[in-house]
């Protein structure tokens, strides 16, 4: 009975190291959305570097979802700095300038090219900035 219920526990962990391995092996990129690390980061189980993060952002379906209805402390918290399109680089300020949400309350995510669009405190749009 003891012996088997070890080989049950040595499987298991067998599974799980296997698991886990192949799955660092296969999304090793930083950039990757399914990389355990932006995945856990995501979840708050895991700190990654913020640029990481923005840049892994832009392959993940699911992105909207780290942000659309959180606050801006919220926000802060998840990715640090916030910039205003006065604060940002000229040409996210520019593109925010001939865009459609001129006016609009929005803030950039550090210092990428990550616009949140926010109605009140809420976010209710993520855009990414480019090619304007």
């Amino acid at each position: 009975m003891m012996r088997r219920r070890m080989l049950i526990s040595v499987i298991i962990v067998v599974v799980v190291v296997v698991f886990f391995g192949g799955w660092a092996m296969t999304n090793p990129s930083s950039s990757d959305p399914k990389n355990m690390k932006y995945v856990l980061w995501k979840a708050g189980l895991y700190k990654v570097s913020l640029e990481q993060a923005t840049t892994a952002m832009v392959g993940d379906r699911n992105r909207d979802e780290l942000v659309v209805g959180k606050t801006k402390a919220q926000l802060k918290e998840k990715f640090g700095s916030l910039l205003s399109p006065a604060d940002a680089s000229p040409y996210l300020r520019a593109c925010y300038q001939n865009s459609a949400w001129k006016g609009k309350d929005v803030l950039f995510i550090r210092e990428s090219s990550w616009m949140v669009v926010f109605d009140g405190d809420r976010a209710t749009n993520l855009v990414l900035v480019k090619g304007c």
